[in-house]
């Protein structure tokens, strides 16, 4: 059989192929399955933080901001932690991104305010001087779409079997438990923000949409691995 190969250089290099191929899948299947694991301690995002992330992606932030720190001293040194594999398994889609208009945020949870999102999203000059970036100030008329974020959520469940109503984890239950749990959520954010339109929207059983961009974008990082 050999001596016949070594006659066929074509299926000599068919072979070849074939074989190098299983040994390397042999190889690097069982690694990247392990590193695509969710990191210890990592959760989903709540239903308030799905909402955030919708309007993280409607609003086209993903365009100007990517969410992956590559592991160069120049990118830890400025973003923080670099990205692990496992902290992205939960996303869907993933933002990672390919252009840095304004700067990584995959760990912004980790040094940024609500108080200074607040600002940032209503008047971005105000808090970094020389920003290109719009205001948001729609954001904060706009109500959140609380129904979207739950059947996402849900999706999430039920399809990708995300975690969520396991011990130690984020509780979704039914459609009014997660809303009780949002307006929870909802009212920790606002206890720390000024704008008193959001306030008492919130009050009127309202939340917009600042908050949930806000409630996101908090979780960004080390501190939604904590716990």
């Amino acid at each position: 059989m050999f001596n016949w190969l070594e006659r066929n250089p074509f299926f000599f290099t068919v072979a070849f192929l074939l074989v190098f191929s299983i040994a390397g899948l042999v190889e690097i299947l069982p690694d990247f399955a392990k590193a695509s694991r969710p990191t210890e301690n990592l959760k989903p995002y709540s239903m308030l933080e799905t909402a955030g992330r919708q309007l993280y992606i409607k609003e086209s932030c993903n365009a100007c901001h990517s969410q992956l720190v590559r592991p160069f001293k120049s990118e830890t040194d400025r973003y923080g932690a670099y990205s692990l594999s496992g902290e992205y398994a939960y996303d869907r889609p993933f933002l990672w991104g390919s252009k840095r208009t304004g700067p990584d945020l995959h760990r912004v949870g980790d040094y940024r305010t609500t108080d200074w999102h607040e600002n940032h999203m209503m008047d971005p000059t105000s808090v970094v001087p020389g920003s290109i970036m719009p205001a948001y100030k729609h954001m904060f008329k706009n109500a959140a779409d609380i129904e979207t974020a739950y059947a996402e959520a849900y999706t999430n469940k039920v399809v990708f079997g995300v975690p969520y109503d396991q011990p130690g984890g984020i509780k979704l239950g039914s459609f009014e438990e997660a809303k009780a749990a949002m307006f929870e959520e909802a009212k920790l954010i606002v206890e720390d923000m000024k704008n008193q339109d959001v306030k008492d929207a919130l009050a009127r059983g309202e939340i917009k949409e600042i908050v949930a961009l806000i409630a996101y974008m908090n979780s960004l990082g080390q501190k939604r691995r904590a716990n």
